[in-house]
């Protein structure tokens, strides 16, 4: 796989990198999860040169960590680990659906202790990328990414990171500690960041990870329909997979469709293309827990879109409804 660095100063790592929470959370939850699959998966990621591994301590909650940690023992010198924190499980069915209820916390305290929370359960003495998950409201920034600069100097992580955020928290963090990445969601139906944050990073040599790259699974054609969606499934609860919604943004899906086929290539990979295109350190995050979706996103690498197909696909309109 070709390889990149995160932003002008950050680690080396594969231009599709992978996302673990699915693993563990959030999608098809229904269904027993299979660690030993994930696993083989995570193991098959790090054979195909995607070696940003992603996950956070809320997801499971904290089983996520666990599952990256036993998958990467023996493995470690081949990953490159990013972890969140600012996040709290308050309730772990006390959600929508019975999800797990969590709440920012940014105070600097729970900082120090989640990351030794974290690294006991990744089983590492460092995370290579320690990211602000969310800012909490009711903490200045500056404090809480005061406490994760800390980590830094304690050797416990290399490199820091925010997520979801604009400009001037970046500009704020900035003063205090060097930011390494910004982790948005970011695809072809959730452009926000191409606006502000994307021309900011590229500026001062950030990198930029957009999550949910494939519209969670949309843009890779994976559903065209609710009724198609598992039960106990998040995406039952998002306005863009309501019945109307998602029957209004099919021609989304086909237009990265046509891209597709016009190529030779899948939906996945054009829409991760697609991304990898927008500049030299953007790298997507794509989440699963499935071997063949793991071998069709890796294979997005070797996806090259003309200026033809480009165009293309900025001409896809915005979607209909909101994110969350």
């Amino acid at each position: 796989m070709r390889t990149t660095t995160l932003g002008t100063h950050g680690p080396q790592v594969g231009v599709i990198g992978l996302g673990a929470m699915g693993m563990s959370f959030a999608y098809d939850m229904a269904s027993p999860r299979d660690e030993a699959a994930s696993v083989s998966v995570i193991h098959q990621a790090l054979d195909l040169g995607v070696t940003l591994i992603d996950t956070a301590d809320v997801y499971g909650p904290y089983t996520n960590e666990e599952l990256v940690g036993r998958a990467l023992a023996g493995h470690r010198d081949r990953a490159v680990i990013a972890t969140k924190v600012g996040l709290e499980c308050v309730d772990p069915t006390g959600g929508p659906g019975g999800s797990p209820l969590v709440r920012p916390n940014g105070r600097p305290e729970h900082v120090r202790a989640a990351i030794d929370a974290s690294l006991r359960r990744l089983g590492t003495d460092h995370v290579d990328l320690y990211q602000l998950h969310r800012v909490d409201p009711e903490v200045p920034v500056e404090e809480t990414w005061g406490a994760l600069a800390e980590a830094v100097t304690a050797g416990k992580a290399r490199h820091l990171g925010l997520s979801e955020v604009g400009v001037d928290v970046i500009r704020r963090a900035e003063a205090i500690h060097p930011v390494t990445t910004v982790q948005s969601e970011f695809s072809l139906w959730t452009r926000d960041v191409q606006a502000e944050v994307l021309p900011y990073c590229a500026l001062h040599g950030i990198g930029l990870l957009p999550y949910s790259p494939l519209g969670r699974g949309f843009l890779a054609g994976r559903f065209a329909s609710f009724d198609e969606l598992p039960d106990k499934d998040q995406r039952r609860r998002l306005p863009r997979f309501q019945q109307e919604n998602l029957r209004a943004n099919l021609g989304i899906a086909a237009a990265v469709r046509e891209v597709a086929d016009r190529i030779g290539a899948t939906p996945a990979q054009v829409a991760l293309a697609w991304l990898v295109a927008q500049g030299p350190y953007v790298v997507p995050i794509p989440g699963t827990k499935t071997p063949e979706y793991l071998a069709d996103n890796a294979g997005a690498t070797d996806v090259r879109l003309s200026p033809a197909d480009l165009a293309d696909l900025d001409a896809v309109p915005a979607p209909a409804g909101a994110r969350y």
